[in-house]
């Protein structure tokens, strides 16, 4: 009998959950806005030490019009870190603008600061600065995002910080997305908290969360009649899916709690094998460990490849995936400007993510560690 698939991250749904969804549905609030967005919108803006919040349809739809607001168009060019997800990128190219890939750092896997003020300073005394930096915090892990912004603000650079990943870390004692212009958070069905599918724009500037919510609900200017000067987009978040992420958010340090317990757990079994390196927690901040992740070097392992572990678990009906494929590796994005690129292509190479979910019980979890060590002879 084949086993019940076991997921990388599934979502993790309470009964907090339903009981906000089913208040929605009583009150008649099953329009695109209502009471509960406007609960959820607060409580998230607390939660991550911003002055507002902006309940958005997805992280890409709030990354697109964050963009949108610093300016971003035509024959601008962005830095965007290379080893991250399309959804980091994508919006750049929506607004006709141009990004330039940067290479990864060793002890967080985000973007290497040094290498991006490099470059900024390099586009500088060109004539022809960045008009915006997207900074992705990765797998629940934070950037270094102290010598960017500071490099950013010293050059007039528009840091935006994409925080899908990484809602419930630290970076000192604040939480990533909250340092540039606007932070960018996720609630797609794989992601820490999710809303079914959603997202947050969060930032302190007033006009930037006007011009959110103005443009996210196809810009309709004040009129008894629909009026429109611009083009908007249909990108509010709804009053039942922010239900959802009321409840959800209740439960968001025990999420995180499970989550690294996963990681430790993992860490542990796998602490004698060769070649075998867990992502490291950078000195900055505390991952969430959103996804557990290693990187398996055949050089020292034996030869066993991540690709080898990778299929031995899909045999076994257990989803793990490789680290994200580089963006300046991927055809869409052939011939882009890259700086770097050996440290995100050795990750992309070598590197697996577990399943993680904050639900996992420990019988799912010893079955994924009984999998991997038996490649190793373990």
């Amino acid at each position: 009998m084949t086993p019940s698939r076991l997921y990388l991250s599934p979502p993790d749904i309470g009964a907090a959950e339903v009981e906000y969804v089913l208040e929605a549905f009583q009150s008649n609030w099953v329009a695109p806005v209502g009471p509960n967005l406007d609960a959820f919108e607060e409580d998230f803006a607390r939660l991550v030490g911003s002055k507002y919040a902006v309940g958005l349809s997805s992280g890409t739809a709030a990354l697109h019009l964050a963009l949108r607001i610093a300016g971003v168009g035509p024959g601008d060019e962005v830095l965007c870190p290379s080893l991250t997800f399309v959804a980091s990128a994508s919006p750049i190219i929506y607004l006709g603008a141009t990004p330039v890939f940067i290479d990864s750092e060793e002890l967080g896997w985000n973007m290497d600061p040094v290498l991006a003020c490099a470059v900024i300073e390099q586009k500088v005394r060109a004539g022809k600065p960045p008009k915006a930096l997207v900074l992705a915090h990765l797998y629940g892990q934070s950037a270094d995002i102290a010598p960017i912004k500071m490099c950013c603000d010293k050059y007039g650079v528009k840091l935006v910080e994409d925080a899908a990943e990484a809602l419930g870390a630290t970076y000192g004692d604040r939480s990533p997305g909250s340092f540039g212009i606007a932070g960018i958070h996720s609630f797609n069905g794989n992601k820490i908290i999710t809303t079914s599918g959603g997202g947050m724009l969060v930032t302190d500037d007033p006009e930037i969360t006007r011009q959110a919510r103005f443009l996210s609900a196809q810009a309709r200017d004040p009129a008894p009649h629909y009026e429109h000067s611009v083009i908007g987009y249909n990108y509010r978040l709804s009053n039942i899916c922010a239900s959802i992420g009321l409840g959800q958010l209740t439960r968001l340090s025990g999420k995180v709690s499970r989550r690294r317990t996963n990681f430790r757990a993992y860490a542990e079994a796998f602490k004698s094998l060769p070649g075998v390196t867990m992502q490291p927690e950078a000195p900055w901040g505390q991952s969430t460990r959103w996804l557990t992740c290693l990187t398996i070097d055949p050089a020292r392992s034996g030869g066993v490849t991540r690709e080898r572990v990778r299929l031995a678990l899909e045999k076994e009906n257990i989803e793990a995936r490789p680290l994200w494929k580089p963006m300046h590796q991927q055809p869409v994005f052939k011939g882009a400007e890259m700086h770097g690129g050996k440290i995100a292509e050795r990750l992309f190479d070598q590197g697996l993510c577990l399943p993680s979910g904050s639900a996992m019980s420990e019988e799912d979890r010893s079955r994924v560690i009984r999998v991997v060590l038996a490649e190793f002879g373990a």
